[in-house]
């Protein structure tokens, strides 16, 4: 089971457009990551079903 799942996401920060994977084995989970463009640090909320397929990604400013 391939548990690496693409994902495109709008950098809060600089509003580029990226495109990342996510580690959907470990469930639901939150973690930071540092935009590809502008280096700044995007937490990450990713949300996953009893099945272990990604429901939902939203991101937003480490500091809001």
């Amino acid at each position: 089971m391939n548990t690496l799942q693409e994902a495109t996401i709008i950098c809060p920060y600089c509003g580029e457009i990226l495109v990342t994977f996510i580690d959907n084995s470990a469930g639901n989970q939150q973690y930071i990551e540092d935009c590809q463009v502008c280096c700044c640090p995007i937490l990450f909320d990713i949300e996953v079903d009893a099945n272990g397929e990604l429901q939902q990604v939203n991101t937003r400013q480490e500091n809001e």
